[in-house]
């Protein structure tokens, strides 16, 4: 088997895992300036 197939691999795992942590990352800030702005009584 080619070893460019596993180089291939480790690309799209960490590619996904970014962007899973981006998503993720941006939903918390998301729910964190909700929660704020309802203790600040916006």
């Amino acid at each position: 088997m080619d070893q460019m197939a596993f180089v291939y691999a480790a690309y799209a795992i960490a590619v996904i895992g970014t962007l899973a942590l981006v998503a993720q990352s941006w939903w918390d800030m998301r729910a964190a300036e909700r929660r704020r702005d309802r203790a600040r009584g916006r």
